[in-house]
C-alpha cells in the first residue's frame, strides 16, 4: 500500500465506477466490498484512515446487550452474525473475550442470565461460547479486583474484541489487494455534476496541493459525523440528519484491574452500560453517551463525563482510581441519525441509514464498527443500482482481511511492551507500506501509544519524527513542526 503509487493512478486514470468519500470503518468496508466485486474503486480520506470515530471505540466486536434490552432484536441478531464473520476473517486482530456481569440479587442473576441466554441463541452457529451463572466465589476468581460487599454472584458471557485503527489499516490493504485506489490526506473539495446528477469529485492532495478531477458512476458519502457537510456540497439547503453523540474512555494501568476478563456494568445512571476492558496491557473504561452541539475532528472529554466514568468505576473497583492515575483519555463522536421525540442520544437507535439525493449522491451514516461489513454491502448494492453498474455478488462474508504484501511484522503486543519500545524497522514499515505521513499517524493509529499512555507518546515523538524524516527525506524543520503538532494534539489526551 503505497501512497505515491495511488496518486499516480489518480493522475493517469480519471474514470471510475465508485468513488467513496471517507476512510473510516464504513468507507473502508465499502472499498473492500466494491473492489472485491470487480468495480473500479477509489477511496478518498481527508485526514488519516480512522482518524475520527473509527479509532475511538471501546474495542469491542459485539451484538449489543443493551440493544437487546431495548427490544432491537433485528440489530442484535445482525450484529452477532457480523461479529462471527469478523472474528473468522480477521483472526490476527480480533479475539474472543469473556465478560463478567456482577449481580447483587437473585432477581438480577435471573434477569441478566435469561437475557444473555437469548443473546447466545441469537448468535446461532457463530456463538463464541455459552453464558454461565457464577457463584460469588467464582465471580471473585474471575474479577479479583471487584469489591465484594453485597455481591451475590455473576454472569459470564462471550463477546469479541479487536483493535479498531489496526483493522482500518488492514481493510485498506485488503481493498488495495483487490485493485482499489486508497489515498489518505486527500480532501474532497466539491462534487462534479453532469446536468443535475453527481458524477464525480474534485479532490486536493493536502500534502503537496495537487488537485484532481475524478469521474464516477456512483459517489458514496461515508464521512460519519461529517456526512451533512458533504450533503451540503450537493444541496445547499440540506437539513442536517446527524445527531453527534460523544462517548469517552479513560485508560489506566492493569494494577487497578488485573483480570484478563472484562467487566460489564449493566446499568448506569444515564441508561448505558459501562465496560472495563483489558487492552494492550492496559484497561479501557467507558463509555458515555451525550449529545454535543459541535462536531470536531478532535473532540475532548467533558469534565462531567470524566467524573461520571470515574464515579461508576470506583463503585466496583477495590482500589480507587484518581484523576492522576489516568494514562490517556479519548473521545469519539457517534454519527447517530436524528430521531424525533428522542429524549437523549442514549435512546437513539444504532441502525444505519442510506439516503440517495435527487442528484444521486449516496450517503450512509449511523451504525457501528461491528456491522461495518453489512453496511458496506448495502451501500455498494445501492451504488450498483444508482450507477447502473453490472450486478455482481458480494463476497465479503468469507473474505480474509489483511493484505498479502508483507503484513505488519509484529501484530501481537510486543511492539507495546512495558517501556513502549518502537523499533526503526516498524516505523519504516508504517511509512513505506501503510501510508503513515505524520508522527500522529504512527503514535496514534499505526501503534496505539497515544491512546494507551499520552505522556509516553509525547516523550517518544522526537525520536519517531527523526526516523520518519530519514525515510521520507524530510529536514529538521519538518521534524520540529511534526513534534509541535503532535504535542498540541496529545495534550488533549492527558487528564
Amino acid at each position: 500500500m503505497n501512497r505515491q503509487a495511488a496518486l499516480n493512478r489518480l493522475h493517469n486514470e480519471k474514470d471510475w465506477d465508485v468513488i467513496i468519500i471517507g476512510g473510516g470503518a464504513t468507507g473502508l468496508g465499502a472499498a473492500v466490498d466494491a473492489a472485491s466485486r470487480g468495480y473500479r474503486t477509489v477511496l478518498l480520506e481527508a485526514h488519516d484512515f480512522a482518524k475520527g470515530t473509527s479509532s475511538r471505540a471501546t474495542k469491542l466486536v459485539h451484538g449489543g446487550v443493551r440493544y437487546l434490552a431495548q427490544g432491537n432484536i433485528k440489530l442484535v441478531k445482525e450484529a452477532l452474525r457480523e461479529r462471527g464473520w469478523l472474528l473468522k476473517n480477521a483472526p490476527h486482530i480480533t479475539s474472543d473475550l469473556l465478560f463478567v456481569i456482577p449481580v447483587y440479587s437473585f432477581f438480577e442473576k435471573m434477569f441478566y442470565g435469561i437475557g444473555l441466554g437469548m443473546y447466545d441463541l441469537l448468535s446461532g452457529k457463530l456463538s463464541l461460547g455459552k453464558t454461565k451463572w457464577l457463584s460469588k466465589k467464582q465471580t471473585i476468581q474471575h474479577l479479583p479486583d471487584l469489591k465484594e460487599k453485597g455481591l451475590a454472584g455473576g454472569i459470564a458471557y462471550h463477546d469479541g474484541q479487536f483493535d479498531d485503527a489496526r483493522l482500518a489499516v488492514e481493510l485498506a490493504k485488503t481493498a488495495v489487494e483487490h485493485g482499489a485506489v486508497i489515498v489518505n490526506y486527500s480532501s474532497v473539495t466539491g462534487l462534479l455534476k453532469h446536468g443535475e446528477k453527481v458524477n464525480g469529485v474534485t479532490v486536493q492532495d493536502k500534502l503537496d496541493g495537487t488537485t484532481y478531477q475524478l469521474n464516477a458512476r456512483a459517489v458514496i458519502n461515508a464521512t460519519g459525523v461529517f456526512a451533512d457537510h458533504v450533503m451540503q456540497m450537493d444541496e445547499q439547503q440540506h437539513s442536517d440528519i446527524v445527531t453527534p453523540s460523544q462517548g469517552i474512555h479513560l485508560v489506566v494501568d492493569k494494577k487497578f484491574f488485573t483480570s484478563n476478563h472484562a467487566l460489564m456494568i449493566p446499568k448506569t445512571s444515564d441508561g448505558r452500560v459501562l465496560f472495563a476492558v483489558p487492552w494492550h496491557n492496559k484497561v479501557v473504561i467507558g463509555t458515555t453517551d451525550n449529545e454535543v452541539p459541535e462536531i470536531s475532528l478532535e473532540p475532548r472529554p467533558l469534565q462531567s463525563e470524566i467524573e461520571f466514568v470515574l464515579q461508576h468505576a470506583n463503585k466496583y473497583f477495590k482500589t480507587n482510581i484518581e484523576r492522576s492515575d489516568v494514562k490517556s483519555m479519548f473521545a469519539g463522536l457517534r454519527p447517530l441519525v436524528k430521531q424525533k421525540n428522542a429524549e437523549n442520544t442514549a435512546v437513539i437507535r444504532r441502525d444505519h441509514t442510506i439516503i440517495v439525493s435527487k442528484a444521486h449522491l449516496i450517503t450512509i451514516t449511523g451504525g457501528k464498527w461491528t456491522t461495518y461489513r453489512k453496511m458496506a454491502e448495502e451501500v455498494v448494492n445501492q451504488a450498483v443500482i444508482t450507477g447502473r453498474l453490472p450486478k455482481r455478488t458480494c463476497i465479503t462474508s468469507n473474505l480474509p482481511i489483511g493484505g498479502t504484501e508483507a503484513l505488519y511484522p509484529r501484530q501481537d503486543n510486543s511492539l507495546l511492551h512495558k517501556d513502549f519500545e518502537i523499533q526503526e524497522k516498524d516505523i519504516a514499515f508504517f511509512v513505506q507500506h501503510e501510508m503513515a505521513a505524520t508522527v500522529e499517524d504512527v503514535l496514534a493509529r499505526r501503534t496505539r501509544l497515544l491512546f494507551l499512555d499520552a505522556g509516553m507518546a509525547i516523550a517518544k515523538a522526537p525520536a519517531v519524527a527523526a526516523i520518519m524524516a530519514r525515510y521520507m527525506n524530510k529536514d529538521e524543520a519538518w521534524q520540529r513542526e511534526q513534534v509541535e503538532a503532535f504535542n498540541a494534539t496529545a495534550k488533549g489526551y492527558i487528564l
